[in-house]
């Protein structure tokens, strides 16, 4: 437990204050008995930096802002599934190892029981966070919400609120969740284009959002982060591979 309050304490940056502090701080008191300076330390009074400074994003500030997020996906419609648990549970091991998994997986269970404050905490993340690393974020909480491999409605209606409160753009929003929701014309809506578009057209909006998507752009969340984000990154090239199967493009 020590070397988890360690990392706590020195992956956290802008999310030790404002309204994720204060939700870390009910977290580590109900996870360490008889450590009554774990709430003093997170409890929130601090509201960051000054306005339009911002900080470079810890990978404790993502991983706590992921549970969060996803906690509030999952809430979405009053039942929290096993498989979503499962699904949660699979993706920090394969990130963060089976150690690590755990105790997110504990952390994520004591947010479930809380009653949370999605716009405040959207408020703070979208203050701080890059776009870049909120653009990930989005990619995972849709995979929350199509975990048991169907779409339920609330809890994609849930990842699609907060995608608008974290300030990620319409456009940017269609095309993660074509990711998951599929439909005829899921590939075009991934590239953010429309299937009238030209073949020069496909190809300019493949090499923007190559550069978009790309992993290395939350390689300052560390490897575990910028692992996941490789899977973004190969449906994007999927969406375009197919577009130019279909269009018998070179």
């Amino acid at each position: 437990m020590s070397k988890f309050l360690k990392w706590i304490g020195g992956g956290l940056g802008w999310a030790a204050g404002g309204p994720l502090g204060a939700l870390m701080g009910f977290v580590l008191g109900s996870m360490i008995d008889g450590i009554s300076t774990a709430s003093q330390q997170y409890a929130g009074t601090e509201t960051g930096p000054a306005p339009g400074y911002r900080p470079r994003t810890q990978p404790g500030d993502f991983t706590f802002s992921l549970l969060v997020l996803s906690a509030a996906v999952m809430k979405a419609d009053e039942k929290v599934m096993k498989s979503e648990l499962d699904y949660v549970k699979r993706f920090l091991v394969n990130q963060f190892g089976v150690i690590q998994a755990e105790q997110h997986l504990h952390m994520l269970r004591n947010i479930l029981t809380q009653e949370l404050d999605v716009m405040a905490v959207s408020a703070q993340i979208r203050q701080y966070m890059d776009y870049s690393s909120r653009l990930q974020l989005l990619h995972y909480l849709f995979g929350i919400a199509s975990a048991d491999g169907g779409f339920n409605l609330k809890e994609i209606g849930m990842a699609v609120q907060i995608a608008q409160l974290l300030g990620i753009r319409q456009q940017d929003i269609e095309s993660v969740k074509a990711m998951f929701v599929r439909d005829t014309q899921s590939a075009y809506k991934i590239l953010e284009i429309r299937p009238d578009a030209t073949d020069e057209d496909v190809k300019k909006a493949y090499r923007k959002m190559a550069l978009k998507y790309h992993p290395d752009r939350v390689a300052h969340l560390g490897e575990d982060v910028q692992k996941a984000a490789n899977a973004k990154f190969q449906e994007l090239n999927a969406a375009y591979e197919s577009v130019k199967k279909e269009r018998g493009m070179v």
